[in-house]
């Protein structure tokens, strides 16, 4: 597992994207993605994102679908192409054609999926049936973080946050699989009703994996106690966005005295880390927890806890009727979809996410203009300029801080594009006389295998976090760098035909966000070098606070459905990024003008077309049910109030579209806020 504090620009679900070499020119601005009998006064989000949506409903296998999906898609088309071509070849054995066409061939499979039922985990769910005995406990959690689930807690390598240039393993609370910790916890009737479906599955895959039903009500009723009892003692998501509160390094001699509820030494040798030190624990009123549950759970309810995890990993991956509890559960119940994907796009995802890089020097080749990195490199370059504009203009921060603030923009690390180095898959076995499942397990041991090898050694900056086909964008505090993969570069995010104003309304923004990343109320923490370290003076850091909180009880006053709010203090390093990222890409746009306003496109002028890009990017549709999941779950606020929100405190905003005291949109100058 690979734990490294990504502050990205989209939700981490939003995976991937494509970009074409096509001659196709894409307009700036779409007029027919506008509804203009919405004021813009009203509701910009819905004046500027109206047109698309209507154009856009939802379909069955969506619980959301916006510019990202709509991105996503196109990209697993062209993915997909490249798939076929591979089937098309006689690959050696051995080849990377081999391996990914063999992955996705068995996703395909439907037949042999089916007849081959549970029988794919036979031979593991006997072994944790059987097990008895601490070590022999420790071994089995061991081996099962090392390949596809992650029962009571998980391990992973990264940077220190205290010494950047080396890695250093750290302890990360899981175990709770579904993901939020309120899911188990909050006493109200939605939730409830959660927790019975939740029961319910677990029930339905263990009598699917030939349990009796009196075994499988128990069993069940042994995952939620222990989840429950996990998620009681997890860091809350406010908690968890704390750098310092998640940096407790102590030895492994310390970990054993402290915590014998599992054997430390089998464990590590087991998970591929027999030679470890020191660690990192993320959060040790969780591990204490888990510490308690080890010692005090019968061997039974452990063997029951352990198998769950083991089913649960593997069912999306079994015979239909496993596929369709899973669905039925993760994405119907806690995200509202009505229709599960076809099985080619579910296929597709395996190779494309398990050999990820790989599947990315393919779809560089054939799909990314080189021209695109050019025009980057210079966009970036502006975009800190501005950035350092906006520092020297700011009248809270003292000369002191601001010259280190400088120091660390300058310090940037860049990635755009793809790697300058690809993976190499050779050591990895892709099988196809063994299961489907077998191979998924083999690939995943494969990556956390190379995650875990780093342990004790230097950082590789060079390493990338995010795959070239992802549409998305990452800063990452340890290494200070930003990195912007291919996928996303290109419409409506980047457009070669589009005016300037599209543009750093789009990509400008997306740049924008990341730098502002390194400055918000995490990534301001981190210095030049990456590393954890305060380097603000007390009364510079007083101000920035004050400001943020400011901020963070704006977005906390939003409902963003019923009477459920959303979380301002969660999303607010997204909400800062998303305010810095709109201010410095507006003044590095009015910098390209050189005193000189561009002439109106479609009757819009320069400002107006940038702030109408910058909402195209956020036009979507979402069902009730995935904004109440992504609002428990996802760091970045929901799309509307990624526009709504965040353009009132926008003075050039009210002014682009004549925004007046009276209309909806408008914010009182004494209530904005400006902190970059």
């Amino acid at each position: 597992m690979k734990r490294v504090m990504i502050l990205s620009f989209a939700a981490a679900l939003l995976a991937t994207g494509c970009t074409s070499k096509s001659t196709v020119k894409t307009p700036g601005i779409d007029l027919s993605n506008l509804d203009t009998t919405v004021a813009c006064g009203d509701d910009f989000y819905d004046y500027a994102c109206g047109g698309w949506m209507k154009k856009n409903p939802l379909k069955p296998e969506y619980a959301r679908f916006g510019s990202f999906d709509q991105l996503r898609e196109n990209n697993r088309e062209q993915i997909r192409l490249l798939f076929e071509e591979l089937g098309k070849q006689k690959a050696e054995p051995g080849s990377i054609a081999q391996k990914i066409g063999d992955l996705y061939n068995m996703g395909l499979d439907s037949v042999r999926l089916n007849e081959e039922g549970a029988s794919p985990i036979a031979e593991e769910l006997s072994r944790i049936q059987s097990l008895s005995g601490k070590e022999a406990i420790s071994a089995m959690i061991g081996e099962m973080h090392r390949t596809t689930s992650a029962p009571f807690f998980a391990i992973y390598v990264d940077a220190d946050a205290k010494n950047s240039t080396m890695n250093i393993a750290g302890w990360y609370q899981a175990g709770m699989n579904m993901g939020d910790r309120d899911y188990y916890i909050a006493d109200d009737e939605a939730n409830s009703k959660i927790r019975d479906s939740y029961r319910n599955y677990i029930q339905k895959i263990f009598t699917l994996s030939g349990y009796s039903a009196e075994s499988a009500a128990q069993a069940a009723a042994t995952v939620l106690k222990v989840e429950t009892e996990i998620a009681k003692a997890a860091f809350t998501r406010e908690e968890l966005r704390d750098p310092q509160a998640g940096y407790n390094v102590m030895t492994i001699d310390e970990l054993k005295k402290q915590f014998g509820g599992l054997d430390w030494d089998i464990y590590f040798n087991t998970v591929g880390l027999d030679s470890l030190k020191k660690i990192n624990i993320g959060q040790p009123r969780t591990l204490k927890a888990v510490n308690n549950l080890l010692k005090t759970l019968n061997e039974q309810e452990i063997r029951d806890y352990l198998a769950f995890n083991c089913i649960d990993g593997a069912a999306p991956y079994l015979s239909d009727d496993f596929v369709n509890a899973h669905f039925d559960f993760y994405s119907k119940t806690l995200s509202g979809k009505e229709q599960i994907e076809p099985r080619w796009k579910r296929a597709l995802d395996v190779p494309n996410s398990l050999l990820s890089e790989a599947v990315g020097e393919m779809y560089v080749a054939k799909y990314f203009p080189p021209e695109a990195k050019e025009r980057m490199v210079q966009l970036v370059a502006n975009l800190q300029t501005a950035l350092g504009q906006h520092i020297d203009s700011l009248e809270w921060m003292s000369d002191e801080t601001k010259a280190k603030a400088h120091e660390k923009l300058n310090n940037f690390y860049v990635k755009i594009g793809y790697p300058d180095k690809w993976r190499d898959y050779t050591g990895l076995t892709v099988n196809p006389k063994d299961s489907y499942y077998a191979n998924i397990r083999r690939a995943a041991e494969f990556e956390t295998l190379y995650s875990l090898k780093d342990e004790g050694k230097p950082v590789d900056k060079t390493k990338w976090y995010m795959s070239p086909q992802t549409v998305n964008a990452y800063y990452n505090p340890s290494s200070n760098e930003i990195c912007f993969p291919a996928g996303i570069l290109q419409p409506p995010f980047f457009n070669f035909d589009a005016d300037d104003a599209v543009n750093y309304g789009a990509i400008g923004v997306v740049i924008g966000h990341e730098m502002t990343h390194g400055f918000d109320d995490q990534g301001r923490q981190f210095d030049k070098d990456g590393n954890l370290n305060d380097w603000w003076t007390s009364a510079d850091a007083e101000q920035f606070t004050k400001r943020a909180e400011i901020l963070a009880s704006q977005y906390d006053n939003i409902v963003v459905l019923d009477t459920v709010h959303a979380n301002g203090h969660f999303t607010l390093g997204e909400n800062i990024a998303d305010h810095g990222g709109l201010r410095i890409a507006y003044t590095a746009l009015h910098n390209t003008f050189d005193g000189v306003e561009p002439a109106p496109i479609d009757g819009f002028t320069a400002d107006q077309r940038f702030y109408l890009a910058y909402a195209a990017l956020w036009a979507g549709n979402i069902r009730d049910a995935e904004i109440l999941r992504l609002t428990k779950i996802d760091p970045h606020s929901l799309g509307r109030w990624r526009v709504n929100a965040a353009l009132r405190n926008m003075e050039t905003f009210f002014k682009a579209f004549d925004i007046k005291e009276g209309d909806a949109m408008y914010m009182a100058p004494e209530d904005r806020v400006i902190i970059w």
